[in-house]
Protein backbone atom coordinates (compact mmCIF):
# COMPACT_ATOMS: atom_id res chain seq x y z
CA UNK A 1 0.00 0.00 0.00
CA UNK A 2 2.95 2.57 0.86
CA UNK A 3 4.44 1.53 -2.64
CA UNK A 4 1.17 2.47 -4.72
CA UNK A 5 0.98 5.68 -2.77
CA UNK A 6 4.60 6.58 -2.72
CA UNK A 7 5.87 5.91 0.36
CA UNK A 8 8.55 4.16 2.23
CA UNK A 9 6.46 2.03 4.90
CA UNK A 10 8.28 0.14 7.77
CA UNK A 11 6.87 -2.12 10.60
CA UNK A 12 8.06 -2.28 13.81
CA UNK A 13 6.84 -4.96 15.86
CA UNK A 14 7.33 -4.37 19.99
CA UNK A 15 5.92 -6.89 22.71
CA UNK A 16 1.85 -5.94 24.24
CA UNK A 17 1.78 -8.23 26.68
CA UNK A 18 2.44 -5.10 29.65
CA UNK A 19 1.75 -1.59 29.65
CA UNK A 20 5.24 0.35 28.39
CA UNK A 21 6.20 2.66 31.63
CA UNK A 22 4.44 3.19 34.41
CA UNK A 23 1.71 5.76 34.13
CA UNK A 24 -1.89 5.36 32.76
CA UNK A 25 -3.79 8.27 32.44
CA UNK A 26 -2.72 12.00 31.01
CA UNK A 27 -0.21 13.53 33.75
CA UNK A 28 0.89 10.36 34.87
CA UNK A 29 2.06 9.20 31.51
CA UNK A 30 3.86 12.78 31.18
CA UNK A 31 5.62 11.95 34.25
CA UNK A 32 7.38 9.25 32.67
CA UNK A 33 8.46 10.97 29.68
CA UNK A 34 9.50 13.93 32.07
CA UNK A 35 11.84 11.29 34.03
CA UNK A 36 13.29 9.92 30.90
CA UNK A 37 13.57 13.08 29.27
CA UNK A 38 15.75 14.30 32.16
CA UNK A 39 17.48 10.61 32.66
CA UNK A 40 16.12 10.19 36.22
CA UNK A 41 17.71 6.90 37.17
CA UNK A 42 14.26 5.95 38.09
CA UNK A 43 12.76 6.45 35.22
CA UNK A 44 10.77 3.62 33.58
CA UNK A 45 13.36 2.19 31.24
CA UNK A 46 11.07 0.14 29.01
CA UNK A 47 9.28 3.43 27.72
CA UNK A 48 12.86 4.86 27.03
CA UNK A 49 13.54 1.70 25.17
CA UNK A 50 10.37 1.71 23.17
CA UNK A 51 10.49 5.45 22.28
CA UNK A 52 14.11 5.01 21.33
CA UNK A 53 13.29 2.10 19.07
CA UNK A 54 10.41 4.19 17.31
CA UNK A 55 12.75 7.26 16.98
CA UNK A 56 15.25 4.84 15.68
CA UNK A 57 13.42 3.49 12.92
CA UNK A 58 12.06 7.22 11.67
CA UNK A 59 15.65 8.37 11.80
CA UNK A 60 16.23 5.51 9.51
CA UNK A 61 13.57 5.92 7.32
CA UNK A 62 13.96 9.61 6.76
CA UNK A 63 17.36 9.01 5.74
CA UNK A 64 18.79 10.85 9.24
CA UNK A 65 20.45 7.64 10.44
CA UNK A 66 22.26 4.86 8.89
CA UNK A 67 20.47 1.64 8.72
CA UNK A 68 20.70 -0.28 11.88
CA UNK A 69 22.10 2.93 13.97
CA UNK A 70 18.92 5.07 14.36
CA UNK A 71 18.20 3.46 17.49
CA UNK A 72 21.37 4.35 18.90
CA UNK A 73 21.29 7.68 17.76
CA UNK A 74 17.90 8.19 19.48
CA UNK A 75 19.66 6.71 22.92
CA UNK A 76 22.68 9.45 22.37
CA UNK A 77 20.22 11.63 22.00
CA UNK A 78 18.64 11.09 25.33
CA UNK A 79 21.88 10.68 26.90
CA UNK A 80 23.41 13.83 26.25
CA UNK A 81 20.64 15.95 27.23
CA UNK A 82 19.95 17.20 23.74
CA UNK A 83 15.90 15.56 23.46
CA UNK A 84 15.58 17.46 27.23
CA UNK A 85 16.74 20.84 25.49
CA UNK A 86 14.44 20.31 22.17
CA UNK A 87 12.01 19.88 25.05
CA UNK A 88 12.16 22.60 26.97
CA UNK A 89 12.72 24.66 23.59
CA UNK A 90 9.28 23.41 22.52
CA UNK A 91 7.58 24.36 26.04
CA UNK A 92 8.96 28.20 26.07
CA UNK A 93 7.72 28.22 22.21
CA UNK A 94 4.47 27.57 23.82
CA UNK A 95 4.13 29.37 26.74
CA UNK A 96 5.99 27.62 29.12
CA UNK A 97 6.41 24.39 30.82
CA UNK A 98 4.17 23.31 33.64
CA UNK A 99 4.47 19.88 35.99
CA UNK A 100 1.69 17.63 35.50
CA UNK A 101 -1.07 17.50 38.55
CA UNK A 102 -1.58 15.53 41.05
CA UNK A 103 -4.74 13.41 42.11
CA UNK A 104 -6.20 14.51 45.45
CA UNK A 105 -6.99 11.12 46.40
CA UNK A 106 -4.89 7.54 45.58
CA UNK A 107 -5.00 4.14 46.89
CA UNK A 108 -2.60 1.53 46.37
CA UNK A 109 -3.76 -2.25 44.96
CA UNK A 110 -2.26 -4.64 47.19
CA UNK A 111 -1.28 -8.29 46.11
CA UNK A 112 -3.06 -11.20 47.64
CA UNK A 113 0.07 -13.77 47.46
CA UNK A 114 3.60 -14.02 46.87
CA UNK A 115 5.13 -15.13 43.79
CA UNK A 116 6.20 -13.74 40.46
CA UNK A 117 4.19 -12.37 38.19
CA UNK A 118 3.66 -14.11 34.93
CA UNK A 119 0.74 -11.87 33.32
CA UNK A 120 -1.04 -9.12 33.21
CA UNK A 121 -4.68 -8.42 31.61
CA UNK A 122 -4.29 -4.95 29.64
CA UNK A 123 -7.82 -4.49 28.97
CA UNK A 124 -8.56 -5.06 32.52
CA UNK A 125 -6.14 -2.52 33.85
CA UNK A 126 -6.79 -0.10 31.12
CA UNK A 127 -10.77 -0.16 32.22
CA UNK A 128 -9.59 0.55 35.88
CA UNK A 129 -7.72 3.81 34.86
CA UNK A 130 -10.97 5.09 32.91
CA UNK A 131 -13.09 4.30 35.62
CA UNK A 132 -10.74 6.35 38.08
CA UNK A 133 -11.28 8.94 35.37
CA UNK A 134 -8.32 8.75 33.09
CA UNK A 135 -8.37 10.49 29.90
CA UNK A 136 -10.74 13.11 31.06
CA UNK A 137 -9.35 13.82 34.02
CA UNK A 138 -6.18 14.47 33.57
CA UNK A 139 -4.45 13.29 37.19
CA UNK A 140 -6.59 10.18 36.91
CA UNK A 141 -5.27 6.63 36.21
CA UNK A 142 -3.11 4.17 37.36
CA UNK A 143 0.94 3.63 38.17
CA UNK A 144 2.28 0.54 38.01
CA UNK A 145 4.74 -0.77 40.78
CA UNK A 146 5.39 -4.53 39.01
CA UNK A 147 5.98 -5.16 35.53
CA UNK A 148 5.87 -8.92 34.35
CA UNK A 149 8.62 -10.99 35.73
CA UNK A 150 9.03 -8.97 38.84
CA UNK A 151 8.90 -10.69 42.37
CA UNK A 152 6.14 -9.74 44.72
CA UNK A 153 5.18 -10.48 48.57
CA UNK A 154 1.94 -10.66 49.53
CA UNK A 155 0.56 -7.04 50.18
CA UNK A 156 3.23 -5.16 48.52
CA UNK A 157 1.41 -2.82 46.02
CA UNK A 158 0.65 -4.22 42.37
CA UNK A 159 -0.44 -0.74 40.97
CA UNK A 160 -1.52 2.77 42.75
CA UNK A 161 -4.89 4.36 41.50
CA UNK A 162 -5.32 7.92 41.17
CA UNK A 163 -8.66 9.80 41.04
CA UNK A 164 -10.17 13.18 41.03
CA UNK A 165 -13.48 12.80 42.69
CA UNK A 166 -13.98 10.17 45.44
CA UNK A 167 -17.07 8.46 43.77
CA UNK A 168 -14.20 7.73 40.98
CA UNK A 169 -12.32 6.10 43.29
CA UNK A 170 -14.96 4.38 44.67
CA UNK A 171 -16.24 2.84 40.98
CA UNK A 172 -12.70 1.93 40.35
CA UNK A 173 -12.15 -0.19 44.09
CA UNK A 174 -15.65 -1.80 43.19
CA UNK A 175 -14.38 -2.63 39.69
CA UNK A 176 -11.18 -4.44 40.89
CA UNK A 177 -13.15 -6.75 43.49
CA UNK A 178 -15.29 -7.77 40.66
CA UNK A 179 -12.09 -8.70 38.38
CA UNK A 180 -9.21 -9.41 40.51
CA UNK A 181 -7.92 -11.39 38.00
CA UNK A 182 -6.03 -8.84 36.43
CA UNK A 183 -2.40 -9.84 37.42
CA UNK A 184 -1.50 -13.41 37.28
CA UNK A 185 0.99 -14.37 40.14
CA UNK A 186 2.29 -17.65 40.12
CA UNK A 187 4.75 -19.23 42.66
Amino acid sequence: TGRAVGMDVRSVITDGRQPVGRGIGPALEARDLLAILQNQPDGPTDLAERACELAGALLELAGLAAPAAGKQLAFSTLKSGAAWRKFQAICAAQGGMRMPPVAPLSHPVSSPRSGRITSIDNRKLSRAAKLAGAPVAPCAGLTLEKHLGDSIETGEPLFILYAEAPGELDYTLEYLEANPQIFTIED
